[in-house]
């Protein structure tokens, strides 16, 4: 077999169709968030896409944290958990993330992806008989986690209890059970009824398993999550979150009862035979957890940005999608035109957003994806309206009526 050849025949498939990402190369600088440096336009542009929720990646206190580990500590773990890899920062952020959730016990991993396929995989191939139900729109590691457990499983319409208790009616009541779902969905930005889908799982004697990714930090009192706001945190049998987002690091976490956690401790091999953050990274974010527990006003700033942000590009007539949080999807529908704008926003505007294509949402659902930070002043918003609507006067992409 001619292997670069099949190589090299795929990627002309993703570029024909518009589809070929390519990255961006920026550098980030401390204190001038959502302010980047892009090397190949020598110049400054604003960046619209960050993850970094609430801009913690770069707050002082958790730069400050990191360097001191860096100092005490050195640069690695040295190993996974197991094998010279825990330190006490690591065994001080596993608490203060089970106190956010109000949990007993927390575990981290390198990352939320490894956390959901790490979690889920080993829960469903170890639980007698597992059979899953997962929501139709659920991430991708949730998914390939599923897939690797082995276990049966069912798809149950998005955000819909009814039909996940047709799904469960049908199901041997002697068997394990498990509801797999998110909190808010990245893409469309709407949020889960969890309050509901847990009722339905408890009658049937399912197990709740909900990933907060897009939710920790920004939503409730203390910030664990849609699942605080709605004050059905209790009844969630195991939450999955990140520190990739809200709290503006790297790593994810499961937080749940003490016994399911050191289960996933001792059994899990993405886990086990995974060398553990660096302690700088677990320095870092048991500040930023600490900090964002009591930033009431971040949290109201967050919204009030998101808010701005919906209305304004609607005044404009540009098709922002409707949203439930802080998620400001804006549909173009077609994976070049998406790729074009993309493009035209960032050589002439200086304003950075990515495009997001199959497979990540349906084809004719291509999008751009902007993520307004606390940071985004009422002038970058307005600057980014101004941007879209030249965008759109320039390219084939259809207004609202």
């Amino acid at each position: 077999m001619d292997f670069e050849a099949f190589f090299k025949t795929r990627l002309d498939a993703l570029k024909a169709e518009g589809r070929y990402r390519v990255f961006t190369d920026i550098a980030r600088r401390a204190g001038a968030f959502p302010r980047a440096y892009d090397g190949a336009l020598r110049g400054d542009i604003t960046v619209w896409c960050s993850n970094d929720y609430l801009g913690m990646g770069q707050h002082p206190e958790v730069l400050a944290a990191m360097r001191d580990a860096i100092d005490r500590n050195g640069a690695g773990a040295g190993g996974t958990r197991n094998i010279s890899g825990t330190t006490h920062h690591h065994v001080t952020l596993e608490r203060e993330l089970a106190s956010l959730h109000r949990k007993a016990s927390a575990l981290t991993f390198t990352s939320g992806y490894v956390a959901n396929e790490a979690a889920l995989a080993t829960l469903g191939s170890l639980l007698p008989n597992c059979v899953i139900f997962s929501d139709a729109l659920n991430h991708a590691s949730m998914i390939q986690g599923i897939r690797h457990s082995g276990a049966e499983k069912h798809i149950f319409k998005h955000n819909d209890p009814a039909d996940l208790e047709r799904l469960l009616k049908t199901a041997d009541p002697t068997r394990a059970k498990l509801v797999a779902f998110e909190s808010v969905y990245s893409m469309d930005g709407d949020i889960a009824p969890i309050g509901e889908i847990c009722d339905v799982a408890r009658r049937y004697g399912a197990m709740t398993y909900l990933d907060e990714v897009h939710a920790v930090g920004l939503y409730g009192e203390h910030g664990a999550g849609v699942a605080e706001r709605d004050g059905v945190m209790d009844r969630v049998d195991l939450i999955q979150g990140t520190l990739a987002k809200a709290f503006g690091l790297m790593g994810g976490y499961v937080a749940a009862s003490a016994a399911l956690v050191d289960f996933l401790r001792s059994y899990a091999p993405g886990f086990i035979f995974t060398t553990s953050l660096p302690p700088a990274i677990a320095a870092g974010a048991v500040v930023s957890v600490r900090h964002v527990k009591e930033a009431t006003e971040l949290r109201r700033r967050h919204q009030d940005r998101a808010a701005r942000l919906k209305r304004r590009l609607a005044e404009a007539r540009l098709p922002v999608m409707r949203s439930e949080s802080h998620i400001v999807p804006v549909l173009i529908g077609d994976a070049r035109l998406c790729k074009e704008a993309a493009d035209e926003l960032l050589e002439r505007h200086r304003i950075y957003v990515q495009p997001i294509n199959f497979p990540t949402v349906p084809r004719g659902g291509e999008r751009l994806r902007f993520t307004p930070t606390p940071l985004h002043s009422d002038q970058d918003i307005e600057i980014l309206v101004a941007a879209l609507s030249d965008v759109w006067s320039r390219l084939p992409i259809r207004r609202v009526a």
